[in-house]
């Protein structure tokens, strides 16, 4: 990201001459690195590290963090250069504050060298590792879950060359750690995914499989290696200028890493680390032996709303998250989703309202500070709807409920991927199935009930329960009908 650079540069140097308030809690290199995370984007950096930080700067412990980005050699470039150190910056109407985390030990590029993320993998050290690698590194079918490697991933689980995919890192890296008898690890996903420990898990098993691995690995992952499911949730958009610009000026220091974030923050952890892990509940954690619900509650009443949001906002020329809520309508109609579909396709944990919660949710989404773009949550579109609004429409088809709502959300994103928004402007549609779905679309004859039946035969989104109902098909084509021809302010309009 080019800016201009008129502040010295953040780096242990400078830690004395921060702002008190703004000082890290850890000082890079005190703390040993117990932690391996792959996937060092803004999330993490909001969110687990900032978790991680308080929680050994209250109870201690050797869990530093070494942190692995997959492609971008930008960013750990810019963090080795602030010797591991980065700032997060809170966003609120009542004013935003800053500190700086110093809960990283190391940072590593696993595209220029895989072989030193195998050896950390593989490190009796670690006791955990965490990911946020997005839905689409994980290579599984949305719908049935199985492995669906690509060409880089079937030459990771079929050779011996450096691995350069996330499944073929980890399965290397536990190849190796069974060989050398390196102790029990927990595999951690805080990626948005349903049952994402029970996914990572399926992952690992197959892969390991594809890859003909040892009947002696196979039981040493069997025995020593856990795959706790988790739920996360902190709204961080990507960083600007304007973060840096922030940064900057509460520091007094340049930091190129920086990174903005709401107030609210949440993780909800299933509590099996046989190799131990940090005090995160002294840092405000849900430790529990069940995340499930807490995904659902997730996935369906604050994923699903963003994704709902962020394609009629951007089919309506709406750049922000905050600035689509001020589409006429829009927030009734999300009300409605939740009351009507979400909170009665599912039972949420004791004492949670889906109401209440979805109220919740739509006053964080209107938070000006946080300039979340439509276009970015737009994104991966395909691996993103099966579990935030299609999981919710077969389980009110299967109680014999209406979807009519959540067929709306579909609608939009069929609507949104045919590539225009509603005053002419270009779209753009970037999707790991993006040729599959210009594909599809080509086939569509140009009518809205042509689309649906299109789109609806990719069976890597849409189950058979969904695309087989007629119900939900009629409901689809209705409203993406009144899209097209009416945009979205016409049709939120006539919604009720």
């Amino acid at each position: 990201m080019a800016v201009t650079v008129g502040a010295s540069r953040l780096g242990l140097a400078a830690l004395r001459r921060l702002p008190e308030a703004s000082r890290p809690l850890l000082r890079p290199g005190t703390v040993p690195a117990g932690i391996v995370h792959l996937g060092l984007g803004a999330f993490h950096r909001a969110h687990q590290a900032v978790y991680t930080e308080e929680a050994v700067g209250a109870a201690g412990g050797d869990w530093g963090i070494v942190g692995v980005a997959p492609r971008s050699t930008d960013l750990v470039e810019t963090l080795a250069a602030q010797d591991n150190l980065f700032s997060v910056t809170t966003l609120s109407g009542e004013g935003d504050s800053t500190r700086v985390i110093g809960a990283l030990a190391g940072v590593r590029h696993a595209a220029s060298d895989p072989n030193a993320v195998v050896a950390l993998l593989a490190d009796p050290e670690i006791k955990v590792v965490t990911l946020t690698v997005t839905e689409k590194a994980y290579q599984l079918d949305p719908v049935t879950g199985r492995l669906s490697p690509d060409a880089a991933l079937a030459a990771d689980l079929a050779g011996d060359a450096p691995p350069t995919t996330v499944p073929g890192l980890l399965v290397r890296g536990l190849a190796a750690r069974a060989a050398a008898d390196a102790g029990p690890v927990a595999l951690v996903s805080c990626d948005n995914l349903p049952a994402n420990g029970a996914r990572l898990r399926g992952l690992v098993e197959q892969a390991l499989a594809r890859s003909g691995a040892s009947d002696r690995v196979l039981s040493w992952v069997s025995e020593q290696v856990t795959f706790p499911g988790t739920m996360v949730d902190r709204i961080v958009p990507a960083s600007t200028a304007q973060t840096l610009a922030a940064a900057r000026d509460a520091l007094g220091f340049a930091d190129l890493a920086a990174v903005a974030a709401e107030p609210y923050r949440q993780w909800v952890i299933e509590d099996d680390f046989p190799g131990g892990r940090p005090a995160w509940e002294v840092a405000g954690a849900v430790l529990t032996d069940d995340a499930g619900q807490w995904e659902r509650v997730k996935l369906r009443g604050l994923n699903g709303l963003h994704s709902a949001t962020a394609y009629l906002g951007a089919l309506a020329g709406r750049e922000t998250v905050a600035d689509a809520l001020g589409v006429p309508g829009l927030t009734g109609v999300l009300r409605r989703l939740v009351a009507e579909e979400v909170a009665v396709s599912f039972t949420p944990p004791d004492g949670v309202s889906m109401v209440a919660y979805g109220d919740e949710v739509l006053a964080r989404f209107a938070n000006p500070a946080i300039r979340h773009r439509t276009l970015q949550i737009a994104m991966d579109g395909s691996q993103k709807l099966p579990q935030r609004v299609l999981h919710t429409i077969v389980d009110l088809r299967a109680a014999g409920r209406s979807a009519r709502w959540s067929a709306l959300v579909v609608a939009a994103w069929m609507r949104f991927v045919c590539g225009t928004a509603d005053d002419g402007t270009a779209l753009p549609l970037a999707d790991p199935l993006a040729e599959r779905i210009t594909g599809a679309l080509a086939t569509t004859g140009g009518t809205p009930a042509g689309v649906v039946e299109a789109l609806f035969g990719l069976r890597e989104v849409f189950p058979a329960e969904v695309a087989g109902d007629d119900e939900v098909r009629a409901d689809v084509t209705d409203w993406l009908t009144a899209l097209h021809r009416h945009g979205v302010t016409a049709t939120l309009a006539g919604a009720a």
